[in-house]
């Protein structure tokens, strides 16, 4: 089987990683339209789900990203001085280094990875039996098919920009300053042992208030740096990433009626997007590698069955984590409202229940967990729950894996994965 991916983004590459080692005999290509080592961004965030997923799907590459990832403790939510907690941990990397991990371990098996190959015309791969589009959001190998997949694009009302800081921060922080302009706010995290990744946010009023609109780049970073001089400490904000300077932008929220068409299928944030402020691309985007695989599997010699079946399993289940990222999204975009007279607490209330209803008893309970003996206890209990599910995916050495050997193919893996994928998807 011929197969062409285009895009070398977590997407593409996972699912040529997992489509090589599922079958060495698929002749496959991803193909990428920028230079090895330039991508946007800083780093990526992800939990024990998509761990789980990585070892049971390919042990070798998921040993080597969380060897080059960053553990962070606890969630703190900075308002004008005071801080809240709501506790937990997670996982983050520089999003180079996880990209450089894949196409190592893709080429190791096999894969032939080119960069500087942009795609505008599918002709030259008549000869393909499969396309993969992993090319992103905007994803050109989409709009060649005019609107046979369906598309529909949102674009969210507030401005945003992806920076780093040299402030490692031990936490995830959301850190929330009130200006005469109005209220900004980033959402940051250690996604390496010298820089966290920080991208601020504010509503389209503040934005253009502050004069961001009209700021040249150094002049808009120097103001927003010393709008968060209290959560940075004094440390700056960065805005070159690779030789590109970062831009402010509008989250595109994509979806489709479809995710394939012919014999080209979407995966990624060609086929969806959702809200930065839940943390899920990535993880999104490593399930419909695996998915995908698993449908070629299942279907062997019978590409349209395997393509269905795909969109079939695979899309109810992201219409329901896209609800969920709109309603946090939506709460970001009236965030003014929600922060307006409230301290510490009551705003990280009101974050941590923006996709619930709230109630009188998980508010006591809350307010409870702010004090610190109640937050020593839940961080212990965070960090058993972290040993146990790294001792069962085979992470410390010295405890006996509860996943021996290579994952087996075909269904059995998809029971295997079930749990990962169905905790991803809520």
């Amino acid at each position: 089987m011929k197969i062409v991916c285009v895009g070398a983004g977590p997407a593409g590459l996972y699912f040529a990683i997992s489509a090589k080692r599922s079958d060495p005999s698929r002749d496959i290509t991803v193909l990428e339209r920028d230079p090895q080592g330039a991508t946007y961004g800083w780093g990526v965030v992800y939990w024990d789900d998509m761990l789980d997923l990585l070892y049971v799907n390919d042990p070798e590459s998921g040993r080597a990203l969380r060897r080059a990832s960053t553990l962070w403790k606890d969630q703190e939510i900075h308002v004008s001085g005071g801080v809240a907690h709501l506790g937990g941990y997670g996982f983050a990397m520089q999003r180079a280094e996880f990209l450089e991990t894949l196409v190592d371990r893709a080429r190791r098996l096999g894969v032939t990875v080119e960069y500087d190959h942009p795609v505008e015309d599918l002709t030259p791969f008549a000869d393909a039996d499969l396309i993969v589009a992993a090319d992103g959001a905007g994803s050109r190998t989409r709009q060649l098919h005019g609107d046979h997949f369906g598309t529909r694009v949102e674009t969210g009302a507030n401005p945003y920009i992806w920076l780093g800081t040299d402030m490692v921060f031990p936490s995830f922080v959301f850190a929330f300053e009130k200006t005469p302009a109005g209220w900004l706010w980033f959402h940051a995290y250690p996604s390496s042992g010298t820089v966290s990744t920080c991208i601020v946010e504010c509503t389209e009023t503040t934005w253009r208030a502050l004069g961001m609109d009209e700021r040249d780049e150094d002049d808009g970073i120097r103001l927003l740096a010393q709008i968060f001089e209290r959560s940075l400490q004094g440390h700056s904000l960065i805005s070159q990433s690779r030789g590109e300077p970062a831009r402010w932008l509008r989250f595109k929220e994509v979806s489709n009626r479809t995710w394939w068409h012919d014999n080209v299928v979407l995966i990624g944030d060609a086929a969806h997007t959702t809200h930065f402020t839940i943390g899920s691309g990535t993880r999104l985007a490593v399930i419909d590698a695996v998915e995908l695989v698993r449908s070629l599997d299942d279907f062997p010699g019978d590409l349209a069955a395997a393509l269905r079946d795909f969109d079939h399993r695979a899309r109810p289940n992201l219409e329901r984590v896209q609800r969920h990222a709109r309603g946090s999204m939506n709460w970001y975009e009236h965030a003014d409202d929600y922060l307006d007279g409230r301290d510490a607490v009551d705003a990280a209330y009101a974050m941590a229940t923006r996709n619930s209803p709230p109630s009188s008893m998980r508010e006591r309970v809350f307010r409870a967990e702010q004090l610190r003996p109640a937050r020593l206890v839940q961080g212990a209990v965070d960090t058993a729950q972290r040993l146990i599910l790294a001792a069962r995916r085979g992470e410390l050495p010295f405890v006996p894996s509860w996943h021996p050997g290579p994952p087996p193919a075909g269904r059995e893996q998809a029971r295997d994965i079930a749990l990962a994928r169905e905790r991803a998807a809520r």
